[in-house]
């Protein structure tokens, strides 16, 4: 039978004996890609709907970036930051450009950038705000992912993600994202930022209101509070625009950055920020022996050019209205809610007929990968290199789950 000869269920119990399971994926073991497409061990084609959850904006294997990577591993790899090294200034320099400001500091994950903002926010605190020490408090929101260290799932309302890892680190004010008010109550004299995500990913790809970033960045000016916008995922092409808080006319004061940053090769994340906010930071007081090595920074400086042209953003603003109207169109045919900009969506399936791991399966099985969250919803976010054509037979894909 032509299923004794498949290797992939060989290779999904061998991955799962091995491994911790800290993850569920789904049983599909990919051994090439290219573009929007991804091969498995078997010879299978999957459109990829997931993108590496934002990490593959650029696609797979991406010409441009496979070559600078492969430039760079003949040269050099890693010198650690006791070093300079020749890739580091064009990185820092072009980053800082792109994000409109003067500092940039590289690290490696986006839990580590988000980390970096933190401990940036809380001295920036002390010594610039006044705010007696350990004092300093950081306001978030419901239903935020940042990332899974134990100081970030202190402050995740997701009980998987933070469920039996205390004891928790306190100075985290939660309130219900959206909601100016709250947000407004919840600040005092003792705060020095506001982290969020100018649309919420694991949630569902959640956008808020209308106005409601444009409320926090008044709010934060007012208040003399930072405002952090951790656009990991939402960021650099994503929604449409180089970052999702340009949909409201935002400016943070400091961005945090990372997986397409890495152009789907390396692991690369930064901090950008201005001088009077990162510069509070002297040398001892943070660091990563990775974080700005020259791999990465020769990729990731590509992906900066790349994104300079504004030719992505353009693709993911044209291509996403042609996502959202074709999924718009099966609200009440399966789907009762659709949201997201740009190549980002967050669909939410009637619980009636399935739950999205269900969903997820069975759009495996017809060649297009995604991902499920909170029940029955999934996302999809193809990479910006994705076609017209490939578009549509993702949408008709979805309704030919949705249907039966």
């Amino acid at each position: 039978m032509i299923e004794d000869m498949l290797r992939t269920p060989a290779a999904v119990q061998d991955a799962e004996r091995h491994t911790a399971h800290n993850y569920h994926p789904l049983p599909v073991v990919i051994s090439s890609a290219e573009g929007a497409w991804v091969t498995d061990v078997d010879g299978r084609r999957y459109l990829d709907c997931l993108a590496g959850y934002s990490a593959l904006n650029f696609g797979h294997r991406h010409p441009t970036l496979i070559a600078a990577a492969h430039a760079q591993l003949d040269k050099l790899t890693l010198t650690s930051r006791a070093f300079l090294h020749d890739q580091f200034a064009d990185f820092c320099r072009e980053l800082a450009a792109l994000c409109g400001k003067n500092l940039v500091l590289p690290m490696n994950t986006g839990a580590e950038a988000v980390e970096t903002g933190i401990k940036v926010a809380r001295k920036w605190g002390y010594q610039v705000k006044g705010v007696p020490a350990g004092q300093a408090n950081i306001v978030v929101a419901e239903g935020n992912f940042h990332g899974r260290t134990t100081t970030i799932v202190s402050f995740s309302t997701d009980s998987d993600a933070r469920a039996d890892f205390g004891p928790y680190t306190p100075g985290f004010r939660i309130v219900p994202y959206g909601d100016l008010a709250a947000l407004t109550e919840a600040i005092d004299e003792h705060t020095v930022a506001v982290l969020l995500e100018p649309i919420q990913g694991e949630q569902g790809v959640v956008v808020p209101p209308e106005g409601y970033l444009r409320g926090v960045r008044l709010l934060c000016t007012e208040r003399n509070v930072l405002f952090i916008a951790d656009e990991i995922q939402s960021g650099l092409g994503r929604t449409g625009t180089t970052f999702a808080c340009e949909h409201e006319g935002v400016v943070p004061d400091m961005y945090l950055l990372g997986k397409a940053l890495g152009g789907g090769i390396v692991p690369v994340s930064a901090v950008a920020a201005d001088t009077d906010v990162l510069g509070v930071l002297q040398p001892g007081q943070h660091g990563s022996t990775f974080g700005g090595n020259p791999l990465a920074c020769a990729v990731a400086t590509e992906v900066v050019r790349l994104l300079a042209t504004g030719e992505f953003q353009r693709r993911s603003a044209a291509l996403g209205e042609r996502l959202q109207a074709g999924l718009r169109g099966l609200i009440g045919k399966g789907l009762v809610a659709v949201r997201g900009r740009g190549l980002w969506a967050g669909l939410d399936i009637d619980p009636a007929l399935m739950s999205g791991r269900e969903a997820c399966e069975r759009l495996m099985e017809r060649g297009v990968l995604a991902k499920d969250t909170h029940g029955s919803t999934i996302r999809l976010a193809p990479p910006l290199v994705i076609t017209e054509e490939e578009i549509d037979h993702a949408v008709a894909q979805v309704a030919a789950v949705l249907a039966g």
